[in-house]
C-alpha cells in the first residue's frame, strides 16, 4: 500500500489516478508531528510519497516561516514517522538556480537562488540524515493537459500572442504520466538524491517553436532574455531504470493523449 500527501494537487492526482494500491492522506497543513506519526501509522502503507508542497516561489517568499513548516518540517516529521517504509519525496530543479555553471548539473551542483530552493535543499539534507534509504526527488516543470493548474504545456495551447523563450535558456519540462508510470522503479531506487525527468539538448526557445509546428498552431515564439538554465543530467537515476521520453518525444506524446482537443491538429 502507498500514501500519496497532497492526493489532490498536479502530481499527487496523477499517483492517484493510476495506482489502485494508493491512498490519499489528508491535508498536512498546520500539521505536528504527532498528527504525521498517526497518519502514517494508521495508513499500513509500506511506502510513502510525498508530493505536497508550497512550491509557488513568490508565496515562499512572502511567507518564508509558512513554507518552512510546508516544505521542511513537514518532510522531516515524515522521515521521523516512517521507521522501515519507503519515503520518497520530491525535490525541484529550482535547487540550480545560483549555479554559476551553464548545465547540465549532477546532483553534486545544486546551488539554491531563491527561499524555495533553499527550503527544498535544506529538506534533502535533513531527511536522509534521519532516514537514509529515503529518495529525494529533484522534478523538473512538469506539464499535463490541467485546466486548474499553470504549466507549460497549457500556456502554450491556451496562447493568443507571442510567447518568448530565450535560445540560451536550457531546461528540462516532463508529462507528469511519466512521472506516475515510473513510481514502482523509484521505489527501488537506494536512498540518495535523483535529478528526475525528461532531458533534452534544445533550448526553450527551440522546443517551444518545434511543438507549435508540431500541434499545428500560428504563434510567434520571440527570442527573449536569457533565464537562468534549470538543465539537468538525469543518468543517474537513469542507470536504475528510471527512464523518459525525451523532452520533445514527451510533449508530443502528451498531445497525442489529448489530440482529440480543437486547439490540437496532429
Amino acid at each position: 500500500m502507498i500514501l500519496v500527501t497532497g492526493p489532490k494537487g498536479f502530481v499527487g492526482r496523477r499517483i492517484m489516478a493510476m495506482r489502485e494500491d494508493a491512498i490519499g492522506s489528508p491535508s498536512l497543513r498546520g500539521a505536528s508531528e504527532d498528527d504525521i506519526k498517526r497518519i502514517v501509522e494508521e495508513s499500513r502503507a509500506d511506502t510513502v510519497i510525498h508530493t505536497a508542497a508550497i512550491s509557488d516561489v513568490a508565496a515562499c517568499a512572502a511567507d518564508p516561516e509558512a513554507s518552512y513548516h510546508a516544505n521542511v518540517l513537514i518532510p522531516v516529521f515524515l522521515a521521523r514517522a516512517v521507521k522501515n517504509k519507503k519515503l520518497i519525496c520530491f525535490s525541484s530543479d529550482q535547487v540550480y538556480t545560483a549555479s554559476e555553471e551553464e548545465g547540465p548539473y549532477t546532483e553534486e551542483m545544486a546551488s539554491p537562488g531563491n527561499v524555495y530552493a533553499e527550503q527544498k535543499l535544506e529538506m534533502e539534507q535533513r531527511v536522509l540524515d534521519i532516514a537514509p534509504d529515503s529518495v529525494m526527488l529533484r522534478a523538473e516543470w512538469m506539464y499535463d493537459y490541467d485546466r486548474e493548474n499553470a504549466n507549460y504545456f497549457m500556456r502554450i495551447l491556451n496562447a493568443t500572442d507571442p510567447v518568448c523563450f530565450s535560445s540560451r535558456n536550457y531546461r528540462g519540462v516532463t508529462y507528469v504520466k511519466e512521472v506516475a508510470e515510473n513510481m514502482d522503479r523509484v521505489m527501488r531506487l537506494p536512498g540518495g538524491i535523483y535529478n528526475f525527468g525528461s532531458e533534452t539538448g534544445k533550448s526553450m526557445y527551440e522546443l517551444t517553436r518545434d511543438f507549435l509546428k508540431t500541434i499545428g498552431k500560428d504563434l510567434e515564439v520571440r527570442d527573449c532574455v536569457l533565464q537562468h538554465n534549470l538543465w539537468m543530467d538525469c543518468k543517474k537515476a537513469r542507470k536504475y531504470g528510471v527512464e523518459f521520453s525525451s523532452v520533445e518525444q514527451g510533449l508530443v506524446r502528451c498531445a497525442r493523449d489529448y489530440r482529440n482537443l480543437s486547439t490540437i491538429r496532429m
